[in-house]
């Protein structure tokens, strides 16, 4: 198990680029699955949960290598060809456990049984931060005429459909990748289908636009209803995944809480939605300057209240909500900010128990019920404290990270594999801006 060790109070400053969206380099990936001509992708983020799932590619037949450009090995552009598949591998032992580990493996299920007409599904793995229910998918496959048996002795579904027909759905909830795993389905269903209640997200919006290339023909992007009118085939194409949304948000908590003036080059700021100005209501000042945002030093930064005085409430929602990955940034940016703001995590009931973290190193957070907390900030007149940790999931790893980076004297964080699951060498950027982070092993 590997380690942080992080001498607080270091201020920032300097330019860092996001990596690319480790959430759309999951879908997109997937979506190679679909065609045996070549596909093309740019940017994709060098982290724990992509290699994983680029190495299950692999296991299964798929063909991936490297680009290179003039010579030069263009270590973020991968090409996927998956003209030679082994199905027999699907039912391994092997395969199963590998998803098991992989939360996005769930999304090879969509393309595997659109092309092939079958697929094998177990409980997946990811964060422990709540239950995370996959009806969405399977209500959707069921919908589109594909039928499950249960492996008698084995936690394992097999998934089978010889042509998929086009149908109306409903989704129950806006899910990302239950709207994704649907939409790769019904490219290849008979006839047209309509989704309501779509998820929306710039990184669903982007997987759309890739299998349009491909050949594919949905039409409602950037909507909740999304209409797919089947087609025999799809050919090769090339794809440019977007910045992160997510480390965007994490890199401005960041400089709001240890940053002696912090640039986010290349933030994509069109597709931000309302992530800037939700810690814009917590008082950090933010420039856009073209696709750039500055964070300026800020001595102090006061929570808004409501326009009738009561006390500010963030929540998550699906988008263009606030998506719930960086509520945990937020609340470590509440603890040093002036006045009081409510937090309803509204989708994980597990998400908000890494305060207790915050509250041994010296945080004023009241935890009301699972979904809510109450966090009371210092106005940075009482520093958090160094401390001992453990990271619980991605996002609450990336907080505490924060946290540590702001606090007065040397903090430890165990279990940082969660952190490399999706921030991309994350202590050699920062430490470019002047931390003080060591990865050590235990």
């Amino acid at each position: 198990m590997s380690s942080f060790i992080i001498e607080g109070g270091h201020p920032l400053s300097g330019t860092i680029r996001p990596q690319g969206a480790k959430n759309e380099a999951l879908q997109v990936i997937c979506a190679s699955l679909l065609t045996s001509e070549p596909v093309t992708i740019h940017n994709i983020p060098d982290i724990r949960d992509v290699n994983n799932l680029i190495q299950l590619l692999r296991d299964i037949g798929v063909k991936v290598s490297r680009s290179e450009e003039c010579g030069v090995r263009r270590e973020n552009t991968y090409t996927f060809q998956a003209d030679e598949l082994n199905l027999d591998y699907l039912e391994s032992d092997e395969f199963v456990h590998k998803c098991a580990e992989l939360r996005g493996s769930v999304l090879m299920i969509g393309p595997l049984l659109a092309r092939m007409g079958k697929a094998v599904i177990t409980k997946p793995g990811g964060d422990k931060i709540g239950r995370r229910r996959l009806d969405t998918h399977f209500l959707g496959f069921q919908k589109l005429g594909a039928k499950f048996k249960h492996v008698p002795g084995r936690d394992v579904y097999e998934i089978a459909a010889q042509r998929l027909k086009g149908t109306y759905m409903l989704l129950d909830e806006a899910s990302v990748t239950g709207t994704a795993n649907i939409v790769m389905a019904a490219v290849f269903a008979k006839g047209t289908t309509t989704i309501y209640n779509a998820a929306c997200e710039p990184y669903l919006q982007q997987l759309c636009h890739l299998l349009n290339r491909m050949g594919a023909h949905i039409t409602g992007i950037a909507s909740n209803l999304l209409t797919i009118t089947g087609v025999n085939e799809l050919h090769g194409a090339e794809h440019q995944i977007l910045p992160d949304m997510i480390e965007v948000g994490s890199f401005i908590g960041m400089a709001a809480m240890c940053g002696d003036g912090i640039r986010i080059q290349n933030a994509s700021v069109e597709n931000l939605g309302i992530i800037p100005d939700t810690f814009r209501r917590l008082g950090v000042k933010i420039k856009v300057e073209g696709d750039d945002l500055v964070i300026p030093r800020q001595r102090h930064y006061e929570i808004q209240s409501f326009i009738d005085g009561t006390i500010m409430t963030l929540a998550d929602a699906p988008w263009p909500g606030l998506t719930p990955d960086l509520l945990s940034v937020l609340i470590v940016v509440a603890t040093q900010a002036r006045g009081s703001v409510l937090f309803h995590q509204k989708m994980f009931e597990s998400r908000l128990f890494f305060v207790d973290k915050l509250i041994d190193m010296g945080a004023q957070i009241i935890l009301c019920d699972p979904h809510r907390a109450v966090v009371v900030g210092h106005d940075r007149k009482i520093c958090l404290r160094g401390g001992r940790m453990s990271s619980p999931d991605i996002r609450a790893g990336i907080a505490l990270l924060i946290a540590a980076m702001s606090a007065n004297g040397t903090s430890r964080i165990d279990n940082i594999e969660q952190i490399d699951r999706g921030y991309e060498n994350i202590e050699v950027r920062l430490n470019a801006l002047g931390a003080k982070i060591v990865r050590g092993e235990k």
